[in-house]
């Protein structure tokens, strides 16, 4: 980035988080595991910001198997402690026990439903991010009818700590919509990705 280009405002000046919007944020992400792992981790933020779990995320990759979904659907009361024990970590009873049930349910979507959780996840944009044109910070919404009905979706299916404002969060994230500001230099990259992307095809 240049000295004359611009971001998006949240991330400020701490260097995980511009990093994180430079790479990761509003990238198009398909692949289901990825997808497990991001959605455990915006219900983790639930009442927390975002840095905070994103300061802690690889000792929740190492506490959770690597997020694989597998792995964290066979946890027991052994797992769970060791989880409730580790101070690296967000020590929530509920979102530990969300974060495991997950897995359960994932594995339960992959083996038995055509496109499997990706499917899930994106069809709620028929497949495609969403590029919106916000010019402010502050005009972006913290829902939409697209989240709410995802939202419903996944709590209908078992799925905790996923209410329409944290899956608008998750959506923002994995490039469902791109709601990097019209001036961010960011914007015009994924909104290229956008429009190379769909379901099944990485960009």
């Amino acid at each position: 980035m240049t000295e004359k280009s611009v971001r998006c405002p949240w991330p400020r000046e701490d260097p995980l988080y511009v990093a994180y919007h430079d790479d990761e944020w509003g990238v198009p992400e398909f692949d289901a595991r990825a997808l497990y792992e991001k959605l455990v981790l915006d219900g983790f933020q639930a009442g927390l910001s975002w840095i905070t779990i994103l300061r802690k995320r690889e000792n929740f990759r190492r506490a959770f198997h690597g997020f694989d979904p597998e792995k964290v659907a066979r946890y027991g009361k052994r797992d769970f402690a060791r989880l409730m024990k580790n101070e690296d970590i967000i020590r929530s009873n509920g979102k530990i026990k969300a974060a495991i049930k997950g897995a359960q349910l994932w594995l339960d979507i992959q083996e038995k439903e055509p496109g499997g959780f990706s499917e899930l996840i994106w069809k709620h944009v028929d497949g495609r991010p969403q590029v919106n044109r916000y010019k402010s910070i502050k005009l972006i919404p913290p829902k939409t009818p697209m989240s709410e009905k995802l939202a419903k979706e996944l709590k209908q299916r078992g799925f905790n700590y996923c209410g329409p404002v944290i899956v608008y969060a998750f959506a923002q994230a994995i490039g469902m919509v791109n709601d990097h500001i019209v001036t961010c230099h960011r914007y015009a990259a994924c909104e290229k990705m956008a429009r190379s992307s769909k379901l099944g095809k990485k960009p």
